[in-house]
């Protein structure tokens, strides 16, 4: 079986044309990046405004751990007629998995955000309030430059997340690496084993592909944020 997977992953019919591998695998990034990119617009200003003033804090973490609980599969099936009764082409597999993807991704970011923002030491704060830095100087100078380590994490773990469970939109026609995995298994009989099998390693490497890029990603702001609040931090008089 790994001798047919290698076979499949090296034939040049695989990696050409609408179906071969560059072509499903721009479709997944795709798909991740445009939900991973409107859950951050959706989780990080709800993360600040938590951390920040502490209102609704209770509200919005409880409810972003409801959302981990919600089954992507299940909220893809929910959300195919609403978005196939706008669209009868994209609606029926780009829209519905792009909702599920955004869903998923959601909680980690609002809760790492919210955490971040809101474990900073209060004497820095305090400090910055009393030289006379406006809340928005608070947020952007002092808060938002510690917490970006742990915010970063929220977006990683997000992302490889989104990336993984892309591949259920195969089910409802979506492309993506996940075409490779469904299309295996309605073929198993016929060979469509080592597809499938195929498809795993291709999805399981761009997850470890966006671990790896997240971490350097971490680990390059992370001196800078501290450079940064180092900067930002009022001097005691």
């Amino acid at each position: 079986m790994i001798g047919d997977v290698v076979a499949w992953l090296t034939d040049p019919a695989n990696w050409s044309g609408p179906n071969g591998v560059p072509a499903r695998l721009g479709e997944h990034v795709a798909i991740s990046v445009a939900s991973l990119a409107i859950a951050i617009l959706i989780a990080l200003p709800v993360g600040f405004y938590i951390g920040h003033t502490g209102r609704g804090a209770s509200l919005a973490v409880n409810l972003a751990n409801l959302w981990r609980a919600l089954p992507s599969l299940a909220v893809i099936a929910i959300v195919l007629p609403i978005t196939a009764a706008f669209d009868n082409q994209a609606g029926f597999f780009v829209y519905p998995t792009a909702v599920a993807m955004i869903v998923l991704a959601v909680p980690p970011i609002l809760v790492n955000t919210y955490a971040g923002i809101r474990g900073i030491d209060a004497d820095l704060v305090e400090a910055g309030r009393g030289v006379g830095m406006s809340e928005r100087q608070l947020l952007t100078g002092v808060e938002l430059p510690l917490a970006v380590p742990v915010i970063v994490t929220g977006i990683r773990s997000g992302a490889v997340q989104v990336v993984a469970t892309a591949t259920l939109g195969a089910v409802f026609g979506f492309g993506g690496l996940g075409r490779y995995i469904v299309d295996g298994i309605g073929r198993f009989s016929l060979g469509g084993a080592a597809q499938m099998l195929a498809g795993v390693v291709l999805v399981a490497g761009l997850v470890i592909a966006t671990e790896l890029f997240f971490a350097l990603l971490q680990r390059l702001l992370t001196p800078r944020a501290i450079q940064v609040h180092r900067s930002a931090t009022p001097t005691p008089a």
